[in-house]
């Protein structure tokens, strides 16, 4: 059984800036609960006592500098929008002895045993009271360490959280800060005043198809699932670029597919495959967008805060599975390059719009039937190919694993990137338990 050897607050090491903070429309349609991400080390000479005191003691720093991780959220009114209190109330560290080892967790698939490497959360409690950083750090009885940490969601996206991650670990190991400071100011990123609606269609913020037949999603809700933690190689995601490219558009002179184009339109296809639709079942596929360079200007670098969309691409499953990858490959495509600094001011101002923005908030919760469902026949791909996620040194080596800490809802996958950085994938995936053996097949089958 695991062994909890210390529990700490861990607060800001100077004074910092007090007071209450807006967030954007982009955090505000965010989950309220907590990413989780996990890392991995190996065997060394660090005790647990050792290797908390470094944490706590260069988190306390990091604090300083991105001080909104260490406030709480405070409910506005009842639309369910959110306000920051940079109170420096901290950030809650954990240290566990377990008699596991590295070894016992496999290929790292995030399973609840994973899961159990990350502090929970209790949401029942009230936000006020919540803290916006949970940390983790477990020393297995081979020697090795793993790192989990949970971070608000409302607060922060994937690449503003790397940031904090990697600016924390160069205090730890005593280089200091080393790139420009957070840039913390998120009015830059509000629903422009000179709109008063949107100015396009928002598929995104609409209801998702459901199975044919079916009047709600109660049902699909209710469906056991499981993870896959799958690798695609460098040469199967060239021959699948490949494939994608054998296109009619392409071959007419039209720009070729990515290689993310090609694997997101195969987990696509894969997927509507596996969980046997019929021909004309709608389907649509959630794209994470990044808007951070996609604004006019862009937004200032290190912007610390949510800066990604969701945007859907439509189709049926008949049409999917019936035609070529490319085909998948082109709505993937079209999807995406709708995304221009006028869409992304119109998704602005349609959220600023709503009465209640919690319908569009969903829960990394497995089995939660609180907030929007992005099951079957849906599917949500977040790639972290062009993410800084690896050479997390807190002053024991870099990390041998890093990845997602849980899966929280059916058709959810991550596309992580090999830590060789040659092209490969791993492919984490949740599915229902019905589909995982015929997805696990066709992934590799249809290369």
């Amino acid at each position: 059984m695991p062994k909890l050897m210390a529990t700490y607050t861990v607060k800001p090491a100077k004074e910092t800036p007090g007071g209450y903070k807006c967030l954007s429309e982009c955090d505000q349609i965010k989950s309220v609960t907590h990413a989780p991400t996990i890392y991995f080390y190996p065997p060394g000479n660090f005790s647990i006592e050792k290797a908390a005191d470094i944490l706590r003691n260069s988190l306390s720093e990091a604090l300083v500098i991105f001080y909104p991780l260490a406030g709480r959220l405070h409910s506005i009114d009842g639309s369910g929008r959110l306000k920051l209190d940079c109170n420096a109330a901290g950030a809650l560290l954990v240290a566990v002895e377990s008699e596991a080892k590295i070894d016992d967790f496999g290929d790292f698939r995030p399973t609840p045993e994973i899961r159990a490497l990350i502090p929970c959360v209790d949401y029942n409690k009230p936000i006020d009271e919540l803290p916006l950083l949970v940390v983790q750090v477990t020393k297995f009885s081979c020697g090795g360490l793993s790192l989990g940490l949970g971070i608000s969601h409302i607060l922060v996206d994937g690449l503003a959280a790397l940031d904090f991650i990697s600016e924390w670990a160069k205090i730890a190991r005593g280089e200091g800060p080393g790139n420009p400071p957070p840039f913390l100011d998120r009015s830059v990123f509000r629903a422009p005043e000179h709109l008063t609606a949107p100015v396009f269609d928002h598929p995104e913020f609409g209801p998702q198809p459901l199975l044919i037949g079916q009047k709600d999603d109660v049902e699909e809700r209710k469906n056991e699932t499981s993870v896959l933690l799958l690798k695609l190689s460098k040469a199967q995601t060239e021959k699948l670029k490949e494939k994608a490219n054998e296109d009619e558009n392409v071959s007419n002179g039209g720009r070729p597919y990515t290689r993310y184009e090609a694997v997101a339109g195969h987990i696509w296809r894969t997927a509507c495959k596996a969980r046997q639709h019929e021909t004309n079942q709608p389907t649509s596929l959630l794209i994470a967008v990044d808007a951070r360079n996609r604004m006019e200007p862009p937004l200032p670098p290190m912007y610390f805060g949510n800066a990604v969309f969701r945007i859907t691409a439509e189709s049926t499953s008949g049409e999917l599975v019936s035609k070529s990858l490319g085909y998948a490959s082109g709505k993937v495509r079209q999807a995406k390059e709708k995304v221009t600094p006028e869409y992304l001011e119109s998704c602005l101002v349609f959220v600023k719009n709503q009465k209640d923005v919690t319908k569009f908030r969903n829960f990394h919760t497995v089995g939660c039937s609180k907030g929007a469902f992005y099951g079957n026949p849906v599917i949500e791909i977040t790639s972290w190919a062009r993410l800084p996620i690896y050479g997390a040194d807190f002053g024991w080596g870099r990390e041998i694993y890093m990845g997602p800490g849980g899966l929280g809802y059916d058709g959810k996958v991550f596309l992580i990137p090999e830590p060789a950085l040659d092209g490969s994938f791993f492919v984490a995936v949740r599915l229902q338990v019905r589909h995982i053996d015929a997805f696990h097949k066709f992934i590799y089958q249809d290369i």
